[in-house]
């Protein structure tokens, strides 16, 4: 395989989570000292669709997941603010054709680590759970800066890896509008990577362009955790160079899907999203189900 149609993979494959999140009520309002355990499964699997020009046809992907994260709410500058890391371990297996011949290949091992730090710019002051519980619900206006970090297994001399070797950040606007037991959602930001530059076979530099990120969100809610949303992003840009070539891979991709949260017991809650492909013009057409658990507490 070619640099250049390993480029396309790399960017399909082991970035693929960069853009495609999908997350309801990132910016919802909360109390100040609330802490948050999760673990999360997935399992996505389908097609990839490469670009006309390279010689990758019949491309099919499964690709499973295990996460483990902590969150936490504090106050800064009178706002609420939210931090969080997510850990997480990734295997799959890739078959396609490059030309005339078939291959297929396994990867596992840890992934790129996330970091997210969010703030509450308007609507959602901070405040401990005793007067958190006692405000109205208001239109909140929220930031937020994601980071993925190298900490993924990669080795320079394999074309396909599950870590990127490089870092991205996003940067993000978001508002989150209540009406009754609704609520509507809408962000937007832009991923931003550093340069790969011990690419294949290890001597080779690789850029790629931004990431243009959306995404919109409408739920209602029954009971405390228990709630439902559905959920839509659309992607575009991404395209990746090696050495002074042209950028290729670039995607103008939609999804959509659905979020159910459930209640389980006083501090614990159950999450079950479910997202695929609407419009894929190149990269992933992946059906993707996921399963979450998380359990709260507050510090005194």
């Amino acid at each position: 395989m070619r640099p250049a149609a390993a480029a396309a993979l790399v960017l399909l494959i082991a970035g693929r989570a960069a853009a495609q999140d999908l997350e309801p009520k990132a910016y919802a309002a909360s109390p100040t000292g609330a802490n948050f355990l999760i673990l999360g499964l997935s399992r996505s699997s389908g097609s990839i669709v490469f670009d006309p020009t390279l010689p990758i046809t019949d491309a099919e992907a499964t690709i499973n997941g295990v996460a483990v994260g902590y969150g936490a709410t504090f106050g800064l500058f009178g706002k609420l603010a939210l931090v969080s890391a997510v850990l997480p371990v990734a295997w799959g297996d890739i078959s396609g054709r490059v030309g005339e011949d078939a291959h297929a290949i396994s990867r596992s091992g840890l992934a790129d680590s996330r970091f997210k730090l969010s703030m509450n710019l308007r609507g959602n002051d901070a405040m401990p759970a005793r007067d958190f519980a006692k405000a109205p619900r208001r239109t909140i206006v929220g930031a937020s800066l994601s980071v993925a970090a190298p900490t993924g297994e990669y080795d320079r001399t394999k074309l396909i890896n599950i870590g990127n070797h490089r870092w991205a950040f996003k940067p993000e606007v978001g508002i989150a509008v209540p009406r009754g037991a609704w609520d509507i959602d809408a962000y937007v930001g832009v991923w931003v990577f550093t340069p790969n530059a011990t690419f294949y076979p290890g001597t080779l530099r690789r850029t790629q362009d931004p990431v243009l990120a959306t995404q919109g969100h409408v739920s209602h809610t029954f009971k405390p955790r228990l709630w439902v949303a559905v959920d839509a992003t659309w992607y575009s840009g991404g395209g990746a160079s090696v050495e002074d070539g042209e950028p290729i891979g670039k995607v103008n991709n939609a999804r959509f899907g659905a979020t159910l949260s459930l209640p389980a017991g006083r501090r614990q809650s159950l999450k079950v999203a479910y997202s695929s492909g609407i419009t894929v013009r190149s990269g992933t057409n992946f059906r993707t189900l996921a399963v979450g658990w998380q359990f709260l507490w507050l510090r005194r």
